[in-house]
C-alpha cells in the first residue's frame, strides 16, 4: 500500500505553508514515522530549511541524477525514463527529495502534454510527464519505506502545482485572517474540483486508449486530492487571543471554505475556534523564528545552550505541544496510526 501524500497548498503567499511542512517533518520524525519531505516549489525554500546553503550549492552544480526533484524527472523530456530519487537524510525517519530552482523550467512541459493527454492515441507519454511527480514521490517512499510523504508547493495555479495535486490523496490549506486569503480561499476551491474532474477524465481516457495494455504495469495516481481542513495563522497575540481588526477575517473563513472548498451551504454562522474544519491556529513564535533559522531546527527543538531562556523556554514548550496536537490529529484524518 502506497503511503499517503499530503500537500499544503494555498496560492496566496505568506501563510507560513513551509515553515508548518519543516516543523511537521520533524514531529513526525520524532514521532518515530518515516517522513519523506519533497520539494516541489521552485523558490526551493523548504530545501533550504532543511540544508545548508553550501549543500544546496554542491547538490544544483553537481546536476546528479535524481539529486533533486527536477533532476529525477528531467530526462522524460528528452528520450529517457524518470531516475531514482537520491534522498537526503536529515535525520533519524526524516528524509529530503530536494527542490531546484530549474524546475520552472519544466512547467512548459506539464503545460503542453496536458491537452496532448487527451488525444485518442499516442497518449503514454503525456501521462508519463502529468504523472511524473507521483512516480518519483513513491520511488522516494519506496526507498526508505515512508510512512507519509509531506509536499511543499509554490503560491500559484500553475501547471506545477497542478501535477502536484494530481499526485495528492490529502490537502490541507494554511491561511492567514485576512483579505488576501480569504480571496485565495475562492480561488482554490473551485480549482481543486476543476483540476480533479479533469484528471478523472484523463485516467478513463488512458483506460480506453490501445495503449493502456500494453503498459499493463503503469500506475496512475487517483487526483484525489481531498481536503481534510485548514490552519490559520496568527499576526500577532495579546492575552491569548487574536487582535481584535483579525477577528472579523478569521470568523469568515469557516463559512468561506464551506462553500467554496466543500462545495457546502455555509448554513449557520459558526466562529473559526468551533469550527471542526479548522485544525489549529498557528502561533506566531517571532523571537523564536530566526533563532530556530540560525540553529537549523525546529522551535520546538531548540534548547538553552542555543538561546531559548526564559519566555522562549515557555514558548519552546508551548510549540512542541502544539505542533504535536496537530501532528495527532492530521494524522488521524488520513488513517495513519501513531
Amino acid at each position: 500500500m502506497n503511503p499517503s501524500v499530503l500537500t499544503f497548498f494555498n496560492n496566496k503567499s505568506g501563510v507560513g505553508k513551509t515553515s508548518i511542512v519543516y516543523h511537521l517533518a520533524w514531529m513526525y520524525a520524532g514521532l518515530r514515522k518515516r517522513i519523506v519531505a519533497v520539494d516541489l516549489d521552485p523558490q526551493a525554500n523548504l530545501t533550504a530549511a532543511f540544508l545548508d546553503e553550501d549543500k544546496i550549492e554542491e547538490i544544483w552544480n553537481d546536476q546528479k541524477s535524481g539529486s533533486t526533484i527536477y533532476q529525477c524527472v528531467k530526462p522524460l523530456t528528452g528520450v529517457g525514463d524518470i531516475a531514482e530519487p537520491a534522498l537526503q537524510n536529515v535525520a533519524a525517519h526524516l528524509y529530503l527529495l530536494p527542490g531546484d530552482v530549474s524546475l520552472s523550467g519544466y512547467e512548459d512541459a506539464l503545460s503542453n502534454e496536458w491537452p496532448n493527454s487527451m488525444r485518442d492515441n499516442n497518449i503514454y507519454q503525456p501521462m508519463s510527464i502529468l504523472s511524473s511527480f507521483w512516480h518519483v514521490m513513491q520511488m522516494a517512499a519506496s526507498k526508505v519505506q515512508a510512512d507519509i510523504i509531506l509536499v511543499d508547493i509554490g503560491p500559484n495555479l500553475g501547471a506545477i502545482n497542478r501535477s502536484a495535486l494530481i499526485a495528492t490523496d490529502y490537502v490541507v490549506i494554511p491561511l492567514g485572517a485576512d483579505l488576501f486569503s480569504l480571496q485565495g480561499l475562492k480561488n482554490l476551491g473551485p480549482t481543486l474540483t476543476s483540476w480533479r474532474n479533469l484528471w478523472n477524465k484523463r485516467l478513463d481516457n488512458w483506460k480506453t486508449s490501445p495503449e493502456s495494455s500494453s503498459h499493463e504495469d503503469f500506475y496512475l495516481p487517483k487526483g484525489k486530492m481531498q481536503p481534510i481542513g485548514y490552519l490559520c495563522r496568527q499576526h500577532s497575540v495579546r492575552l491569548d487571543r487574536p487582535v481584535r481588526a483579525y477577528d472579523k477575517w478569521a470568523n469568515r473563513i469557516p463559512g468561506v471554505y464551506r462553500e467554496s472548498v466543500l462545495n457546502e451551504a455555509a448554513g449557520t454562522s459558526v466562529k473559526q475556534e468551533d469550527d471542526p474544519y479548522c485544525l489549529a491556529t498557528i502561533k506566531h513564535y517571532r523571537s523564536l523564528i530566526p533563532m530556530s533559522q540560525e540553529h537549523r531546527k525546529p522551535i520546538f527543538s531548540l534548547t538553552p545552550a542555543d538561546g531559548a531562556i526564559g519566555s522562549h523556554a515557555n514558548a519552546v514548550r508551548d510549540a512542541r505541544k502544539d505542533f504535536n496536537e496537530l501532528a495527532l490529529k492530521i494524522a488521524k484524518k488520513i488513517g495513519v496510526q501513531l
